[in-house]
């Protein structure tokens, strides 16, 4: 199936309302699109064990695979992760990065500055 998209509110000087939260699709992953190196993501566990949440990393370097970005978010808890580099983590030929994770219990919102 296709990914899940992670919409991108853009914070602007006057101010935005955080937007509703994006919840974790274990089966399918999810994707967010329009990365420039200036978005970050929020990933919230309304759950009481902790979760991963990956993000792909698809190049390579003089042909060894550059290594996920893999971030704990401990139960309960709350990350912010991000930037992400266009060079590193947007998917070949897109401008979106792939966000993959290990629980349902996550929430996201994506931001852009």
């Amino acid at each position: 199936m296709a990914r899940v998209k992670i919409p991108v509110t853009t914070i602007v000087r006057d101010g935005v309302a955080p937007p509703t939260q994006t919840s974790a699709d274990a089966a399918n992953d999810h994707t967010i699109a329009g990365n420039d190196g200036r978005i970050v993501l929020e990933a919230g566990n309304v759950g009481a064990d902790d979760a991963i949440v990956t993000i792909t990393t698809p190049g390579t370097v003089a042909g060894l695979a550059i290594a996920d970005l893999a971030v704990t978010v401990p139960a309960a808890g709350t990350r912010w992760i991000g930037p992400f580099p266009t060079t590193v983590f947007n998917q070949p030929g897109t401008d979106e990065i792939f966000v993959d994770v290990t629980d349902a219990d996550l929430r996201f919102r994506c931001y852009k500055i």
